[in-house]
């Protein structure tokens, strides 16, 4: 080598940049962060037949995932009925009966498996005690603000089903179509003008 071509600058491929008013791309993992509220709960029966969720046609329902793996679900008819009174230890069986099976919860942590698009949800607390400590499998499709799940077959009510939940993001985790909600995740009562 001549002692010009040795003192020639190297070049380097600079990394690609993203336009400044461009925010960066995010990965799978990172759009399945947030709160997400149910828009439709449909379940495949075993014979193609589509019918309505055990919670009605019109469940309510958020789904939120953190950015650190963990996640949390709570669904309910909406018309689910109150308890005769407020103190819980004075439910009847009828009234428990009736808001157990007018709702479903459960939390835990999650990973995203972005390859073969499935998330796999740990569960750690459930209403459903049976399951604690299972794996639950979810196959998902991402479009813009829009995530749906889907579940591989179920036995859970009987005859294997498809349950398929369409979830809408919620921009800065308010719902403007939901009461107001106080600090204590209680709804407030309705304000009056005076």
């Amino acid at each position: 080598m001549t002692g010009a071509a040795a003192a020639a600058p190297q070049r380097i491929a600079a990394p690609a940049l993203v336009a400044p008013d461009q925010p960066a791309p995010r990965s799978v993992t990172e759009q399945f962060s947030g709160t997400w509220q149910l828009v439709s709960w449909r379940i495949q029966q075993a014979d193609g037949e589509l019918i309505d969720s055990p919670l009605g046609g019109d469940p309510r329902g958020s789904i939120m995932y953190d950015g650190r793996g963990h996640m949390s679900v709570a669904l309910m008819r909406p018309d689910r009925p109150t308890f005769a009174s407020d103190n819980l230890t004075d439910a009847t069986p009828e009234e428990i009966a009736a808001a157990f099976a007018g709702y479903v919860s459960y939390c835990g942590s999650y990973e995203v498996n972005e390859q073969q698009r499935f998330v796999m949800h740990r569960i750690e607390l459930s209403w459903f005690p049976n399951l604690v400590g299972t794996q639950q499998k979810r196959f998902f499709a991402l479009e813009g603000d829009r995530l749906t799940l889907e579940t591989p077959p179920l036995t859970l009510l009987g005859d294997a089903q498809v349950h398929r939940l369409v979830w809408q993001r919620l921009s800065g985790g308010v719902s403007l179509d939901q009461p107001d909600v106080g600090a204590r995740g209680f709804s407030s009562p309705a304000r009056t003008s005076s």
